[in-house]
């Protein structure tokens, strides 16, 4: 699982140096398809056992209005896990960077060029919200997920690529909620760090609270963005400990002013109801 296949993102500006434009280019958005990640963790795309979301927080938007004065905001940006394609980062963070010197109306304007751009690149409905920095709502900031945080375990660990053999799960149905702060893996072009906690809510059998600890320090050397991290540990729980029910939550720290935040579960779901801040982030 170490090896890179990298060969679709050369035409990407992931791990290169970029020259940065102020003037608003929608061309700067990159689509990355999500399927051969999906083939290579054994989802099948016409039946993902899975339903969810990305969720996109970008805290470094700004715009000039028709005057020349700058507008400051923060972008919440969310679509459907359903999507057979997701935006690069690098070449979301430069589109952003775009607006800078860029005169728009108002910020309905802004708002729904956003929108279509993005839609274009997803090819799904795409939530957009923008808030101006002075008139945001609060969004609240946990220091941790809700749940048993298993960090505390006092675990050998000498596994660093992804090794699902450590799941384990002992006859006792139980219902949890298991988080850690300790996932990292890197960027899969950059092999830049990403940083992350994970959320894992399931009902079956009980899961070995030191195996999963392990399991998720092995990710420390893995390279996928984060969108396929999250799936492939979805996958190996259901895989290798076949819960009834099963949600797995990852909230990575930001880069570049923008944090993701990939949600997927067996159930039901509302995205309001799991929008919220971590403390690292």
């Amino acid at each position: 699982m170490s090896q890179r296949n990298t060969s679709q993102y050369h035409d990407s500006v992931l791990g290169k140096i970029t020259n940065y434009t102020s003037n608003y280019n929608a061309n700067l958005l990159f689509q990355l398809p999500r399927l051969e990640k999906r083939l290579d963790i054994g989802l099948d795309p016409e039946n993902l056992p899975f339903q969810g979301f990305d969720l996109w927080t970008h805290y470094e938007v700004s715009w000039l209005n028709t005057r020349g004065k700058p507008i400051v905001a923060i972008a919440e940006i969310s679509y459907s896990s359903d999507s057979l394609y997701i935006v690069e980062s690098k070449s979301l963070k430069l589109y952003f960077n775009s607006f800078n010197g860029t005169q728009f109306p108002d910020e309905k304007v802004v708002l729904e060029t956003i929108k279509n751009d993005l839609e274009k690149i997803i090819q799904l409905p795409v939530q957009v919200s923008l808030q101006e920095v002075n008139s945001a709502k609060l969004i609240q900031i946990k220091n941790s997920f809700d749940g048993v945080c298993i960090d505390h375990l006092d675990i050998q660990c000498d596994s660093y690529l992804v090794d699902p053999s450590l799941l384990s799960t002992s006859n006792q149905i139980v219902t949890e909620t298991l988080c850690s702060d300790l996932l990292k893996s890197n960027c899969l072009v950059t092999n830049q760090p990403d940083w992350g906690s994970v959320l894992i809510h399931y009902k079956g059998k009980q899961i070995s609270h030191e195996g999963l600890l392990k399991y998720i320090v092995s990710y420390r050397n893995h390279n996928e963005f984060h969108e396929q991290c999250i799936e492939r540990i979805f996958m190996d729980i259901l895989s290798y400990c076949s819960p009834e029910q099963l949600t797995v939550y990852g909230r990575y720290t930001r880069r570049g002013g923008l944090d993701i935040n990939p949600y997927r579960s067996t159930q039901p779901f509302k995205l309001e109801d799991n929008n919220y801040r971590l403390i690292r982030q």
